[in-house]
């Protein structure tokens, strides 16, 4: 393709050629009513001669020869550090004296994934996928998080305070388990706290996130998934749940967290934002503040995954926009 200065396309140089050669008229009168230069003009009459009309072809600009380049038993060495230690252009480059520019561009001439976008330890690329509509897959796990005590822990007090030391040492204070719900094509998120993960809690949180998504538009939620817990493969309570709402169970692979990602991110993004984004001088607290952040997530918040808009501007319905 023509540069977007070039004064010459494909069309131009034919029209060159016609009149220089059919018509037999000077290249430089030619090259001035075109406006191009004289050289130039001489050039592509020349290619014609020489090539016939593939000559007036785009070219690619590259060098026939690139005295520089890294020599090919030092690109390989490049390409077996990536394949057995999974290490980026910053970690090779020192290692073989090359610039992390330099490694990256290796990598890049030989289709090596970022890994990023990779599984360690297979070195096989993630397969991302996403749902066509919203409700064809409702995305079910939960996050594990430890109490607060009231007055708040060593993230208030101090890592060598006596709360540090009274969490470490003292009764135990439990945990929460917070039960979340995404929809795998808007994203937008449903979430409870409880104090554990039985059977009859997980089949009542799916009955409520079900009527979650039906009052934000989506009516039916057609597949669960969820991992390989008990209380979701062998319980008669979930089986229930999902034929009340008249959705199929979906379980991830085994081994592979990666199936159910959309959960395992949100499940980051909960922690970093929601339950460690400040600290919180008890437990009541902090889960006073979850609705508040739910809210935010599903109207306010920018998602990259599905080009910087909140996830309730993806839902089919009048709910769709910002409120």
């Amino acid at each position: 393709m023509a540069h977007r200065n070039a004064r010459l396309t494909e069309h131009g140089r034919k029209l060159l050629v016609e009149r220089v050669i059919d018509h037999r008229r000077p290249v430089a009168h030619v090259a001035a009513e075109l406006g191009i230069s004289r050289a130039t003009g001489h050039k592509w009459i020349a290619r014609y001669r020489a090539e016939g009309e593939a000559g007036l072809r785009d070219r690619s600009s590259r060098a026939h020869r690139i005295p520089g380049r890294t020599r090919p038993e030092l690109e390989q060495q490049v390409l077996a550090l990536r394949r057995e230690r999974k290490l980026g252009p910053h970690r090779i480059g020192p290692l073989l004296g090359l610039p992390a520019s330099t490694v990256h561009a290796i990598l890049t001439r030989h289709q090596m994934s970022r890994l990023a976008w990779m599984d360690r330890p297979t070195g096989q690329v993630i397969r991302r996928y996403e749902r066509e509509r919203p409700g064809e897959l409702v995305h079910v796990d939960v996050k594990k998080l430890g109490r607060l005590r009231d007055g708040g822990g060593w993230r208030v007090h101090g890592r060598d305070s006596l709360e540090r030391r009274r969490a470490r040492y003292g009764p135990r204070v439990g945990f929460d388990f917070v039960h979340a719900a995404i929809d795998d094509h808007t994203r937008l998120a449903y979430a409870e706290i409880h104090p554990d993960e039985r059977a009859q809690t997980c089949a009542g949180f799916l009955r409520r996130a079900a009527s979650f998504f039906a009052e934000h538009g989506i009516a039916q939620v057609e597949r669960v998934m969820t991992d390989n817990a008990l209380a979701y493969r062998r319980s008669a309570a979930w089986r229930e749940a999902l034929t009340e709402i008249g959705a199929q169970a979906r379980f991830t692979r085994r081994y592979r967290p990666q199936t159910n990602g959309k959960a395992e991110r949100f499940n980051r993004t909960l922690a970093e934002e929601w339950a460690y984004q400040r600290p919180f001088t008890s437990n009541d607290e902090r889960a006073a503040a979850l609705p508040d952040w739910l809210h935010t997530y599903n109207h306010h918040r920018c998602h990259t995954a599905i080009g910087g808009r909140p996830p309730i501007t993806r839902v089919n319905n009048g709910a769709g926009s910002y409120t």
